[in-house]
């Protein structure tokens, strides 16, 4: 089993920034991917970022490409999501997950925290 737990939410206003964590425990990461998605109220969930444990390889939706940055610390086990140039349309609660290499799903989330950005 994998467990995450999500931290570092909160309001910000428009053009602020946050730092989102996730702290994983519970099994090998060799062969995981880390991603975060976000969920606005009324709307689905949608995809944010995502990395590779080993290599790091990273993906982002276009949504957030060049205002959102998402890296990994090893020797933690945690992931973060550095947010820069918030704007009120990323308010939403936002999760972190995990799938293994060999499936696509992904099968592992964290409980969410909100993130509030005011106009």
């Amino acid at each position: 089993q994998l467990q995450l737990v999500e931290s570092g939410g909160g309001l910000v206003q428009a053009g602020g920034s946050l730092r989102l964590s996730c702290a994983a425990s519970g099994r090998s990461f060799s062969s995981i991917e880390l991603g975060w998605f976000r969920q606005a109220q009324g709307k689905e969930r949608e995809f944010v970022a995502s990395i590779r444990w080993v290599g790091g390889r990273t993906n982002y939706a276009d949504s957030v490409k060049g205002r959102f940055t998402i890296s990994r610390d090893n020797a933690k086990n945690t992931v973060y999501l550095q947010m820069n140039s918030l704007k009120p349309e990323d308010t939403a609660v936002y999760f972190c997950a995990a799938r293994a290499m060999w499936t696509s799903e992904y099968g592992y989330w964290g409980q969410g925290t909100q993130v509030t950005v005011s106009s």
